[in-house]
């Protein structure tokens, strides 16, 4: 077999859903859409529009007292009221985090999350 027998069968590992992974401010994202939101809120803390923000936050996923998952919501925002919201960015939507997604909004509330597309 020749090399380039074996370049056509070896598919070069990468996100399986072309998401370019990304850096900003020394902290690694999965793709350039949540680094730049990472950015935005980063923007909205300095005009003091949100307290503060925090990135891949754990949520306990409970159903009577039973752990059911984790899910690590991309980002977690603090306003100045004390009110804090979930921010999910998404370019591509799986069942199972469509399910998490679910779980997680009728745990915690709908008014705690948003979803950035």
């Amino acid at each position: 077999m020749k090399l380039e027998d074996y370049k056509r069968i070896y598919k070069k590992p990468g996100n399986k859903y072309n998401a370019k992974s990304s850096t900003y401010d020394g902290r690694h994202y999965d793709s350039k859409l949540e680094a730049g939101y990472a950015m935005e809120l980063d923007w909205l803390k300095k005009a003091k529009t949100i307290k503060d923000w925090t990135s891949q936050h754990k949520l306990d996923l409970r159903v009577n007292d039973i752990h059911i998952a984790n899910y690590y919501v991309d980002f977690a925002v603090e306003y100045p009221d004390g009110h804090i919201e979930y921010h999910e960015v998404k370019g591509y939507e799986t069942a199972l985090w469509k399910l998490k997604w679910k779980m997680a909004i009728a745990i915690y509330g709908k008014d705690k999350f948003v979803l950035i597309k």
